[in-house]
């Protein structure tokens, strides 16, 4: 046998025995405290920022004040509760090499003792624990523990929506209290007050949610069907088409509203779509994800091309395509929501209904048709799907980037690569990014305001580098 100098140096290492020092068990309860600490003292300076005289108002003080502290929870919750409970360690004792221990049964103290005050417990070094047998509490992957998890997930982000829906109806440009708040939903006299949350925020809160909801699982299914984790609406060629057909109706029908052009908007998504599914189709192998990739990346540059002609031509059709691809959902009426959200709902509905067979063709096209599914018809479907939702959400708001990439890898990595539950859970995270996006645009440049489509740029970017980084990303 043949002895390493590794081998010598680990068999005269001597394992440390009892405790960890005070020094690095302090230091690990500082990083632990200070990552509860950060959100809340954030969210102080935050809600001192809008005090009145700076103009801000009481339900911006509340939204913000009420973020802060869920935040704080959340992140209480998860390192003590869920990373101590079931792996020892959480933060600051997983960098200084720590682990947190029952002391009877050397052990970990799951969730909910490492949620209470403990007694019993000792916290020594990494070494030492698995020396003497400590061994994190396994995951239960059971399928009934598995759907419990997720019905509880989707339950958790109904919450969210459902709270966001309010800091979106409440938070604004011009600050408003409480009281009236109230008045404009449930005692509705005409006021100033109430024409802006009746005419504007409602409106737009609701157009928000229904285009998050169409963004997030058009992403989703672009993914499933092309196999690629950097598809989105741009890859299809979708928003190129509708943007070509927007251009074009400023040119040569001098509209100059969303209303007007809506229409046209959906149709250049629909045209896109058949030119990109045609040209895929060609050949005797039909559709699949290379092919649909590279029609798609082709049309969207001929499109792109033929839009920039037009904008040189013509200052009136710059103009208003610089307004229109920016993407906001401000400045659109009721109107515009009730024009496009049948096409939303039924896009909606075809995507759900189609996630057990992309579950099936996302195994790949060979072993799908040796299941007996149709590749061709599924592929065809949910190309269908994906242009009422993209079309009809980019119709609405313009192009909005990075929901549609970055809501299926967060979904995805809450629920796997089952689509029956990513699709659901992908309209849910689109709806409330969108939303959280509106919100913070309203609030960081008051009086004025950002366009969603810029807010998630600025803080969709910086996200979806870190989550690449941090994780790598599935194979589709």
């Amino acid at each position: 046998m043949t002895i390493t100098p590794g081998d010598v140096d680990y068999a005269v290492r001597e394992i440390p025995r009892g405790p960890a020092p005070r020094g690095l068990r302090a230091v690990a309860a500082v990083v632990d405290v200070a990552l509860v600490a950060v959100p809340l003292v954030i969210g102080w300076y935050i809600v001192d920022s809008l005090r009145d005289d700076n103009g801000g108002g009481q339900m911006d003080r509340i939204v913000f004040g009420v973020v802060a502290v869920v935040v704080a929870a959340t992140l209480l919750v998860w390192n003590r509760g869920v990373r101590e409970g079931t792996t020892g360690a959480g933060v600051g004792k997983n960098w200084l090499g720590l682990i947190t221990r029952d002391a009877t049964t050397g052990g970990p103290l799951g969730t909910r003792r490492a949620l209470l005050p403990r007694s019993g417990t000792e916290v020594v070094r990494y070494a030492t624990a698995v020396d003497e047998g400590f061994r994190p509490l396994p995951a239960d992957n059971s399928i009934p523990t598995l759907r419990k998890r997720r019905l509880i997930g989707l339950a958790v982000l109904l919450l969210i929506l459902l709270a966001t829906v309010v800091a979106s109806v409440a938070v604004g440009a011009r600050p408003m209290d409480f009281g009236e708040i109230f008045h404009a939903l449930f005692q509705s006299t005409g006021t100033d007050t109430d024409l802006v949350v009746r005419t504007l925020r409602i409106p737009r809160t609701a157009l928000a949610v229904a285009v998050g909801v169409a963004l997030g699982i058009a992403g989703a299914l672009i993914q499933g069907h092309t196999r690629n984790p950097l598809a989105d609406a741009g890859l299809l060629g979708l928003n190129a088409g509708a943007a070509l057909f927007v251009v074009l109706s400023i040119y040569f029908l001098g509209f100059t509203t969303p209303s007007q052009y809506l229409w046209f908007a959906f149709a250049g998504s629909l045209a896109a779509s058949i030119v990109v599914f045609g040209v895929s189709s060609i050949g005797n192998g039909g559709s699949s994800p290379l092919s649909l990739a590279l029609a798609g990346a082709a049309v969207a540059m001929f499109l792109q091309a033929m839009t920039q002609t037009v904008i040189l031509l013509d200052q009136t059709s710059l103009d208003g395509y610089r307004f229109w691809v920016v993407g906001s959902v401000a400045g659109r009426g009721p109107e515009v929501l009730w024009q496009v959200l049948p096409f939303i709902v039924l896009g909606v509905v075809i995507a759900v209904a189609g996630t057990p067979a992309l579950n099936v063709i996302s195994l790949g096209d060979d072993v799908a048709r040796g299941l007996g599914t149709n590749v061709a018809l599924t592929r065809a479907v949910g190309i269908a799907a994906i242009t009422l939702l993209t079309g009809a959400a980019t119709a609405a708001c313009g192009p909005i980037a990075f929901v549609g990439l970055v809501v299926p890898h967060v979904a995805r990595f809450i629920t796997g690569p089952d689509y029956r539950w990513l699709v659901p859970y992908a309209g849910l995270l689109g709806a409330i990014m969108v939303l959280l996006a509106d919100v913070i645009g309203r609030v960081v440049v008051r009086p004025g305001e950002l366009q969603v489509g810029i807010v998630l740029a600025v803080f969709g970017a910086p996200f979806f580098i870190a989550l690449v980084r941090r994780r790598k990303l599935v194979s589709l």
